[in-house]
């Protein structure tokens, strides 16, 4: 037999049920409440007085009164109608003041969730927008904030389709303290004009439109610079533009939506030359680095109207404390120009300096002992071999720019677990059409296998290779995620075990997602380590800074042309003999290059720097060793060969 519910169950249930009913329940009983509290004490109150009213009545209406004082009820008393229109002017004062005061909440706390949603406008002048929210907003911003170090006030705005608070939480756990530049974060989707003009971009700097972390997202790119359209005067984009996009296809769309002041970069064919480069010659990935970051020394713009009239070659020497590297004419970068060049009174010299006021005139020449400089050898025309572990949307174009320059005969090992055909076309250049990658005299040979099992990296002669390139594997459609980095970092292990066994250490050319897992990959000192959104991230924050660097950076991460080389010191200078820096440079100058540091063998392997020295005084003077090296802007690899290619930024011819 069920059992009945007890009274207090039923006493619950009835008041729940009242409560059910609505706001006049709600008023009812806490009416009932503050009564049944207030006049048993206000009662107490005047029977306990010294002052109490002798009768009945007189206590009663001393209650009345003290009850209408306490709940704000008037507490007049005399005839009925007295006391109801006391309580009833009384309840109205009661209704005007809470309203007032909910109102006045209500409208506090929406600005207040307005606030923390980053839905309100911005009053800025001069500051930086970075639209969206990718693996490179923390490099790109953390870089501002280096180079508004030497500011007095700085912001940047960052506009992304995420929760402010999270937004900001982020940013000062990876980026940390800010100085004095301010960091403004805003929520909404940057592809929404109305959202985007919360950041006023029409007073900015100049505006970042970070590439997604997907290829498949490039249009929200091409979205954002179209909203960033809507937002300008007549429909245009009237601030400069730094933009990237992953997928070549998006690559013109881009670059038509950002308008005639914007830069569009295509991130996978730069990561793609960059590993390229670094697999030629090991340790140029700390160069880049280097030169991208605003921590050490960087590409400046230099005026100095005295050098007008003289060759260029002497403006090399021209500088105590900056490496030239070309000029600016016209507006326009022209890098390592023939050194005969005469310097008009309208260029500027570019410069690698540690700041943009630092690079001060001072004439080196003296310091060149022309009895140190060495002789020309021979190029080294000795076939190269080349081992690439995994497999990725970028392989291809790593293939083929490593084969643009690969001496003939060298031969591209690729082990994949990839169909066999996919790579062999990919060497073979896919679609374009060219044979033995853009028409280099060299072979790919594919081999199936998983790079992570040490059966399969057993199988290779690892010591007949000159440089191994591992590259992170992307997740397959039906596949489980994975963490990118996860089995580049097991594959690194792999090799690691393999060299110790062989007894030789390969130089490798990693290529890793995340910055974060750069200190657990188990690879030696001073290797070659790219982390694809760093880089780009870097170079972003570079050209946002300075929009001349733009044409400077598009010539050096180009297919051919001027780029960056670690050449043997023992080309430039005698080796066994102390010289100074101005030796090396004016040693560059013979050959055509321009020197502006050098990576010593012996402290190759010590951090931070490892061995590399950009922009050292032309005075400094040092003992060379056959295995230092010297870099130097030059033509590409293989001297005397002149190639072209496409660029991943437009490029403009110097005039003059």
């Amino acid at each position: 037999m069920e059992q009945r519910p007890g009274a207090g169950a039923r006493a619950r249930y009835w008041f729940d049920t009242t409560l059910a009913r609505g706001t006049s329940a709600l008023v009812g009983w806490l009416v009932l409440v503050c009564l049944a509290v207030v006049v048993p004490a206000s009662a107490a109150l005047v029977w306990t007085s010294g002052h109490a009213p002798a009768t009945l009545s007189g206590k009663v209406a001393a209650i009345w009164h003290l009850t209408g004082e306490t709940m704000r009820l008037g507490g007049t008393t005399g005839s009925p109608a007295r006391v109801a229109l006391s309580v009833l002017l009384a309840l109205v004062a009661l209704v005007y003041v809470s309203t007032l005061v909910g109102l006045i909440t209500t409208g506090l706390t929406e600005r207040l969730i307005a606030l923390r949603r980053g839905r309100s406008k911005l009053l800025e002048r001069g500051h930086v927008v970075v639209l969206g929210w990718s693996e490179q907003v923390f490099t790109v911003v953390g870089e501002l904030v280096a180079a508004g170090a030497n500011q007095r006030r700085s912001a940047v705005a960052i506009l992304a389709d995420r929760d402010k608070t999270a937004m900001e939480e982020s940013l000062q756990s990876k980026v940390g303290p800010t100085g004095r530049t301010r960091l403004i974060c805003r929520s909404g989707p940057s592809a929404d004009p109305a959202v985007l003009a919360l950041t006023s971009p029409a007073t900015a700097d100049s505006v970042i439109v970070l590439p997604p972390d997907a290829s498949r997202s490039d249009a929200d790119v091409v979205k954002a610079l179209l909203a960033l359209r809507a937002t300008g005067r007549g429909g245009d984009v009237t601030v400069p533009v730094v933009a990237a996009v992953r997928d070549s296809g998006y690559l013109l769309a881009a670059r038509l939506a950002a308008g005639s002041r914007g830069v569009v970069l295509e991130s996978d064919t730069v990561t793609a030359r960059l590993i390229a480069q670094a697999a030629r010659r090991p340790g140029l990935s700390l160069v880049h680095r280097d030169l991208l970051d605003f921590a050490g020394d960087e590409f400046y713009p230099a005026a100095h109207p005295s050098l007008a009239g003289r060759e260029f070659g002497e403006a090399l020497l021209s500088y105590g404390n900056a490496s030239a590297v070309g000029l600016i004419r016209g507006g326009v970068p022209w890098l390592n120009p023939p050194a005969r060049t005469v310097l008009e009174p309208d260029d500027q010299l570019l410069v690698i300096a540690a700041d943009d006021d630092t690079a001060e005139l001072a004439d080196c020449a003296p310091l060149v002992d022309e009895r140190s400089v060495a002789g020309p050898r021979p190029p080294d025309t000795r076939p190269e071999r080349l081992l690439v572990l995994g497999w990725n949307r970028r392989a291809p174009l790593v293939l083929r720019e490593w084969g643009r320059n690969a001496p003939p005969g060298s031969v591209a090992d690729v082990v994949a677990d990839e169909d066999e055909a996919t790579v062999r076309a990919a060497c073979d250049g896919g679609d374009s059409g060219d044979s033995g990658g853009d028409g280099g005299d060299w072979t790919c040979v594919a081999l199936r296998g998983d790079t992570t099992r040490p059966e399969t990296l057993a199988g290779l002669d690892l010591g007949s290779y000159d440089s191994v390139i591992v590259l992170g594997q992307e997740p397959r459609a039906g596949e489980p995620p994975e963490e990118p980095d996860t089995r580049t970092l097991v594959t690194l292990l792999v090799l690691r075990h393999l060299e110790q066994r062989t007894g030789r250490e390969l130089p490798v050319v990693t290529e890793l997602t995340d910055d974060g897992n750069r200190p657990l990959a188990p690879l030696g000192p001073g290797a070659d380590v790219i982390i694809s959104g760093k880089l780009i991230g870097l170079l972003m924050a570079q050209i946002s800074q300075n929009h001349h660097l733009a044409a400077v950076f598009d010539e050096l991460f180009s297919a051919g042309g001027t780029q960056l080389h670690l050449r043997s010191a023992a080309d430039y200078v005698v080796t066994g003999h102390e010289t100074s820096f101005a030796t090396v440079v004016a040693a560059a100058r013979d050959r055509g290059e321009c020197a502006i540091g050098y990576r010593s063998r012996a402290e190759a392997r010590r951090a931070p720097g490892y061995g590399l020295r950009l922009n050292p005084p032309k005075a400094d003077r040092r003992r060379w060793s056959e295995g230092d090296e010297v870099v130097v802007v030059a033509g590409e690899g293989r001297r005397g060969a002149v190639r072209s290619g496409g660029l991943p930024l437009p490029r403009r011819t110097p005039r003059g």
